[in-house]
């Protein structure tokens, strides 16, 4: 984790229910927000069509992908905002969650995440997206 970020479970208030902090405190730095990373791949199709397992590892492996492009990784991540279509899918999104999140970051303690579900997202064949919030090295 970035000397810049600190993720905090403050004593005294209920446990995160799954793998988020409550909160984020972030030294000054410049900020980004990155958008919505779908399940697209690089020649734009929908990859993963009614397979939520890949639609996750493609959304962020994006999220990776430009987390790159800035010379940042999920350490550097402040925030995370998971917008599902599908409650059902609930179970498996924690599951992918535990096993891929040891790989991403340097702790097992992670940005906030506020899960939301809603009723569908930009293409009907989306089953998730996932945007975030990080802070620049520098």
């Amino acid at each position: 984790m970035s000397e810049n970020i600190e993720y905090i479970n403050p004593q005294g208030v209920s446990p995160a229910q799954g793998l988020y902090s409550h909160l984020t405190k972030v030294k000054s730095g410049d900020l980004y927000y990155i958008a919505g990373q779908l399940s697209v791949g690089m020649d734009g199709s929908v990859v993963g069509i009614g397979d939520f397992e890949a639609q996750f590892h493609q959304v962020f492996g994006n999220l990776k992908g430009v987390l790159a492009t800035l010379g940042l990784d999920f350490n550097d991540i402040v925030k995370f905002n998971t917008y599902m279509v599908d409650s059902a899918d609930i179970p498996e999104f924690m599951r992918l969650r535990q096993e891929t999140f040891p790989s991403f970051f340097a702790t097992e303690v992670y940005a906030p995440n506020t899960l939301l579900m809603v009723q569908r997202l930009v293409k009907q064949e989306f089953l998730l997206e996932v945007e975030a919030v990080a802070r620049s090295r520098d």
